[in-house]
């Protein structure tokens, strides 16, 4: 019966806000920097392509641009989390918008679109404090003011939040599209270099955070967030605890079986098999990257995850779960008897929201970190 509730309730909440448009297939080889077939099939390239990343994942998730920062203040607006339905127009009744500081640089990954090259951040600044700082990634299609009473709650408990905008959201995104579609695409050369970029701006973000003098530094991302935090935090020894909110270890998986994304697998068509888009996208998948974590027990890292999520399908929660257990790598796990979806609802929200800030105020707020329970 609960089941059954919260999976109708999913795919209700899955089908508003604006259309999903079915892209079109492509090889994506141009963003990938692969010059012409050179007497290859596309398959043999990306394999090749993939496999290379992934042994040089150091080199594919940084760049060596020195970014340059610039700070400004602007009107933030405030906005309700995931349900679009508050009061008919996504905002939350009763709030206020907000002078906000913000962290702007050019992104260290060149694109098509002049738009998504400017990445930015939002910035609030725990009053006085300089011990703690956590850096905010939303999820797939977030609106601008999305994650501001997370980022007010973590400044509530002595921590400074940095609310990163992903590749083509909000102002990073082009004119021609009406959602965050190229983020994640059809296009299998365009979504590795999407998501190689957010890591590296999450990242370069990190690196402002150390410039200004933070002693730690907190992750927590949700959903397609989840997993750039997991991309970033396996590879850059700065960021100290994290937060992944829904779990996955194939990125490809979750692209082909979830209900948020079947536009994208309408696009796949029958171009390709589910085993090789795993294959394509494994150097943007968490689970090639666990190695990296072992004997790391000095960054403590929380998984959460829900029973009844139609996006993130919990048979892969768990397998990602038993393969942190199979490589002994300390971890916290959270499990909620909710969907996707319904997780940004309430009482659901509250619940979530205080498993991310008490885990990483008990972990960032003290001198010396312990374990990762």
């Amino acid at each position: 019966m609960l089941k059954w509730y919260f999976h109708r309730k999913e795919r209700h909440l899955a089908s508003l806000g604006a259309e999903r448009k079915t892209g079109e297939f492509d090889w994506g080889l141009k963003y990938l920097g692969i010059e012409g077939p050179d007497g290859r099939s596309p398959r043999d390239l990306l394999k090749e392509f993939s496999e290379n990343a992934i042994l040089n994942s150091e080199g594919f998730f940084s760049s060596a641009l020195e970014p340059n920062f610039k700070q400004e203040k602007r009107i933030y607006p405030s906005i309700q989390q995931i349900n679009p339905k508050s009061n008919g127009n996504g905002k939350i009744p009763g709030s206020k918008s907000l002078e906000a500081e913000f962290v702007i640089w050019e992104s260290l990954i060149k694109t098509d679109s002049e738009e998504n090259n400017l990445a930015e951040a939002l910035y609030l600044k725990a009053e006085n404090k300089k011990d703690a700082a956590v850096i905010v990634l939303p999820h797939w299609n977030a609106q601008a003011g999305s994650y501001l009473d997370l980022c007010r709650f973590l400044n509530r408990v002595g921590i400074s939040a940095l609310r990163l905008t992903l590749p083509y959201h909000e102002s990073r995104r082009p004119p021609e599209i009406n959602r965050a579609d190229y983020l994640i695409s059809p296009n299998i050369g365009r979504t590795l270099q999407s998501v190689r970029q957010a890591v590296i701006d999450t990242r370069t973000a990190a690196r402002w955070l150390k410039d200004q003098g933070y002693e730690k530094i907190g992750i927590v991302g949700t959903s397609i967030g989840s997993c750039v935090a997991f991309l970033a935090f396996a590879h850059d020894k700065s960021i100290n605890a994290a937060v992944f909110n829904h779990v996955s270890g194939y990125f490809a998986d979750v692209v082909w079986r979830g209900i948020s994304t079947k536009h994208v697998r309408a696009g796949l068509g029958d171009h390709i098999t589910l085993e090789e888009l795993r294959k394509y996208w494994m150097p943007i998948s968490p689970l090639a990257y666990l190695d990296r974590l072992k004997n790391d027990e000095l960054r403590p890292q929380r998984y959460i995850y829900a029973l009844y999520d139609l996006s993130f399908p919990v048979d892969l929660s768990r397998a990602t779960i038993k393969a942190l257990e199979k490589e002994s790598i300390r971890h916290s796990r959270v499990v909620f008897p909710c969907g996707h979806y319904t997780l940004g609802e309430r009482p659901w929200v509250y619940l979530d929201g205080w498993a991310i800030i008490n885990f990483l105020h008990r972990h960032l707020k003290r001198r010396h970190l312990k374990d990762g329970k």
